[in-house]
């Protein structure tokens, strides 16, 4: 199996920036594309941004400008960097991941929280 171990989660002021790392270990014979989602209070999780294995990316809306997503191959990690955080980005981030262990599966991290507050 896979497991995901976020880190890099905290407390920001607005304006502020962040850096998420998660790293996937296990039986890992592919990661097809990693990325984060994020779940605030009362909504629904949605997808932040997201990286194939080629490098393509694809980004939310909202976070377009402001977050960049990347990944080292080497060592099966994805960051989010994220600049110019606003209070509307305080969510818990889940790492994501679709990879191929013993089967090919959606695998997700514990999470981490981000609160963008003065």
């Amino acid at each position: 199996q896979v497991q995901l171990v976020e880190s890099g989660g905290g407390l920001v002021q607005p304006g502020g920036s962040l850096r998420l790392s998660c790293a996937a270990s296990g039986i890992i014979f592919r990661i097809y594309a990693m990325g984060w989602y994020r779940q605030a209070p009362g909504k629904q999780r949605e997808l932040v941004a997201a990286i194939t294995s080629g490098g393509s990316t694809n980004y939310a809306d909202s976070v377009k400008g402001r977050f960049t997503i990347s990944k080292d191959n080497a060592k099966n990690t994805v960051y989010l960097q994220m600049n110019s955080l606003k209070p509307e980005d305080t969510a818990i981030y889940y790492c994501h991941a679709d990879a191929l262990s013993t089967r090919r599966h959606d695998y997700w991290g514990q999470g981490t929280q981000v609160t963008v507050s003065s």
